[in-house]
C-alpha cells in the first residue's frame, strides 16, 4: 500500500468516489453539488533539439505553424473531455487558454488553463487541453526530429468547488496573455 495513502491506525480508509461498493465503477452523482466559478491550470513538456526549436519558434516547421497547430487541438481537446475519459462529467466550458514557453535551447512547456461555472473541477480538461496539444506539437515535429518526447504532465492550480483551492507553482500561469516566448 502507498504510505501516503495508508489510513492512520483506527480510521477508515478513503472511499473513491468513482467505484461502487462491489467494486465497479459508475459515474458520480454530482445533482445535488453546488454550482460554483471552477478553474484549473495545467502544464506539460516537449523536449526537442535546439534545430527544432529554431524551426517551431519562427513556425518553420514542415507541415506549418506547429504552435498555432498545437494550441487548436488543445483547445478542442478540453471541449471533448468527457468523450474521451469515460466517467468525466460533460462541462459547460467558458474559457480555455494554451499557451507556450520556449526555452533557449529543447524544450516546450505547454500550459492550459481552463474555466467554467458549474458542479465539478476542470482538472480532466486542462490536462486534457495539455496533452492533446502535446500530441499535436509531437505529430508536427516527429518528421524532423524522432527522438522528441513528451514529459511531466501536471495538474498547476484549481480553484472553486467545495474543495477549495490550491496551488503547486509560484505562478498560476505566467504568460496569461498566450504570448510565444523564445
Amino acid at each position: 500500500m502507498n504510505p501516503d495513502t495508508t489510513p492512520a491506525p483506527g480510521s477508515e480508509p478513503a472511499k473513491l468516489s468513482h467505484v461502487r461498493a462491489d467494486g465497479s465503477a459508475h459515474m458520480v452523482d454530482v445533482s445535488e453539488k453546488a454550482e460554483t466559478s471552477r478553474e484549473a491550470t495545467a502544464e506539460a513538456w516537449v523536449h526537442t533539439t535546439e534545430e527544432v526549436m529554431a524551426l517551431v519558434a519562427s513556425s518553420g516547421m514542415p507541415k506549418g505553424d506547429a504552435l498555432a497547430v498545437a494550441r487548436i487541438a488543445g483547445i478542442m481537446g478540453a471541449k471533448k473531455t468527457s468523450e474521451l475519459i469515460p466517467l468525466c462529467h460533460p462541462l459547460p466550458i467558458s474559457k480555455v487558454t494554451v499557451d507556450f514557453e520556449l526555452d533557449a535551447v529543447d524544450r516546450v512547456r505547454i500550459l492550459a488553463t481552463v474555466k467554467t461555472r458549474g458542479v465539478t473541477g476542470v482538472e480532466m480538461e486542462a490536462l486534457t487541453a495539455v496533452s492533446t496539444a502535446a500530441l499535436a506539437l509531437y505529430d508536427m515535429i516527429k518528421a524532423v526530429d524522432k527522438h522528441a518526447s513528451i514529459t511531466d504532465m501536471r495538474v498547476l492550480s484549481k480553484s472553486g468547488g467545495k474543495s477549495g483551492s490550491w496551488d503547486i507553482a509560484p505562478q498560476q500561469h505566467p504568460n496569461p496573455e498566450g504570448e510565444i516566448r523564445a
